[in-house]
């Protein structure tokens, strides 16, 4: 511990002795150092958080499902794709001196590095824009670092709206280039049924009659189908009816008690349905409510609360000759296309005729239902096409506005300051101690004896004299004046960097 102690001493002499030359290096490495660190230019950062919500129509229509991380993906790279980052060069101060090709791939290339978009969530992004170029002050580098955030939410809101309309066009296009197609395809077909029937009308047994009945027999079956659609429609219709009509009434002078409000809150909600009320609407959900506890209660009532509904008597009589009325459709039907398969069967009398028949026929059905199905879909996206064009197929939303930079993102130039004057100070220190190693003197009488093995009998103190006391002290102040110099040009940078921290905001 004692040797330890010394060499701390002797160490601190060693420095103190040779004090101006490590005051000298202190000032020469600080100055240096703060004019490095007042050389780096300040970067400003500006942040946005926007809402994305994908939502592909085309694959909802025909049921392709869609990989959500591809769908990300795609928006980050929509974001910071060349196109878009030369859009905002142009747009902002940064495409002030871009004059050539050359110089707007550079500035893109430039752009593109200090631009982020972070995936926060799964539609949650995150945009954020730094701005450091030395040609703009730093009040026009805040600015820039907004304006670019800005710029970038404006041009992807743009595109991915027009690009969503133009979306919708093109499937619809080709959606009516298909069914065309098709439709080509289905009369060509048809043609070439009614040809074939025509030339081997000779083969037919009974010429015209055959082909009568089962022309016939086509036409009543569409008849028949079109009244089985429109009775169905109409059990539907009594049906929706029934929903809303209680089975029982109350009747005047009977208390009603549980049953009746029952009976009561039924009507009701049967009435908010016929309406067009869903069941997520809050009025259905409370006389639902009602409802449930009103049936406790009228299952633990005695007697009865009401007489038979007549018009409810009156839907189900109605009920059930729409229903006997479908059966008896449904049946013929299945009697017509039987007559039919009868008739196109027993219609040739050559085995090869008849299976060129219903080669045919089989093509005919085949293009007619792939018809039917691509203008089903063509209308169902046509009308979901119409919906979308009111609100857009891609939900955007800016959360969180570019913020204004107040201060700088980087560098960090207070503790910068603060660093190089302690690795100044450290160095002056170093470089003393080191000048001190150097040199064959010694500080202590221990550190003489050591180093010549022999023992030393006593050392002689210094003494000056008033003349050369005053002039030390004199000295110590002009040393203490220096070193308190690089603490007060530290407080002046300082002074300086937050009076233009100021100035931007």
């Amino acid at each position: 511990m004692t040797n330890i102690y010394e060499e701390v001493r002797i160490a601190l002499y060693g420095i103190w002795h040779r004090r101006w030359l490590a005051l000298a290096i202190a000032w020469g490495v600080c100055l240096l150092g703060w004019l490095v660190v007042a050389m780096v230019p300040n970067s400003y950062e500006s942040k946005a958080r926007i809402f994305v919500q994908i939502d592909d129509v085309l694959s909802d229509q025909i049921g392709i499902g869609g990989d959500r991380k591809r769908d990300i993906e795609r928006v980050r790279q929509t974001l910071t794709s060349a196109v878009n980052l030369e859009k905002v060069v142009r747009a902002t101060r940064l495409g002030d001196k871009v004059t050539s090709d050359k110089e707007m791939e550079a500035a893109v290339l430039s752009l593109g590095k200090t631009i982020k978009v972070v995936s926060q969530q799964d539609n949650l992004f995150e945009i954020s824009a730094t701005s450091g170029r030395g040609g703009f002050s730093d009040a026009e580098n805040a600015k820039l670092a907004q304006d670019t955030v800005q710029k970038m939410i404006d041009i992807f809101r743009e595109e991915n709206l027009a690009g969503g309309r133009g979306e919708m066009s093109d499937t619809l296009a080709f959606m009516d280039q298909q069914l065309a197609d098709r439709q080509k395809d289905l009369e060509a077909a048809e043609q070439k049924r009614q040809e074939f029937e025509s030339k081997n009308a000779a083969l037919m047994p009974g010429t015209g009659s055959l082909t009568g009945k089962l022309e016939g027999a086509r036409s009543e079956l569409r008849g028949v189908e079109s009244d089985l659609l429109a009775a169905q429609s109409a059990l539907a219709s009594v049906n929706g009816q029934l929903s809303g009509t209680p089975p029982t009434i109350m009747v005047p002078g009977v208390t009603g008690g549980a049953k009746g409000s029952l009976a009561q809150a039924q009507s009701d909600l049967g009435g908010m349905r016929a309406r067009g009320l869903t069941d997520s609407h809050p009025d259905v959900i409370a006389i639902k409510a009602q409802i449930a506890q009103l049936s406790k209660a009228a299952a633990n009532e005695p007697g009865h609360a009401g007489t038979p509904n007549p018009a409810y008597t009156s839907l189900m009589s109605i009920k059930a000759d729409r229903e006997a009325s479908i059966v008896a459709l449904q049946s013929r039907k299945a009697s017509l296309q039987q007559e039919i398969a009868d008739f196109t069967t027993q219609q040739y009398s050559e085995p090869a005729v008849a299976a060129e028949a219903s080669r045919i026929n089989r093509d005919y059905d085949v293009l007619k239902e792939q018809y039917d199905k691509l203008l089903k879909d063509r209308e169902e996206l046509r009308l979901r096409g119409q919906v979308e064009s009111e609100r857009d197929a891609v939900k955007f939303e800016v959360i969180d506005p570019p913020t204004t930079p107040r201060s700088p993102s980087a560098p960090d130039r207070p503790m910068l300051l603060v660093l190089v004057l302690i690795v100044g100070l450290g160095a002056g220190c170093g470089g003393a101690f080191a000048i001190a190693q150097l040199r064959s003197t010694y500080s202590t009488t221990g550190q003489l004896e050591r180093a010549t093995g022999l023992p030393v009998l006593g050392s002689v103190s210094l003494t000056m004299s008033r003349t050369a006391r005053t002039l030390y002290w004199k000295h110590l102040k002009w040393f203490a004046g220096a070193g308190s110099g690089l603490l007060f040009v530290l407080f002046l940078l300082m002074a300086v960097e937050f009076m233009k921290r100021g100035m931007v905001a």
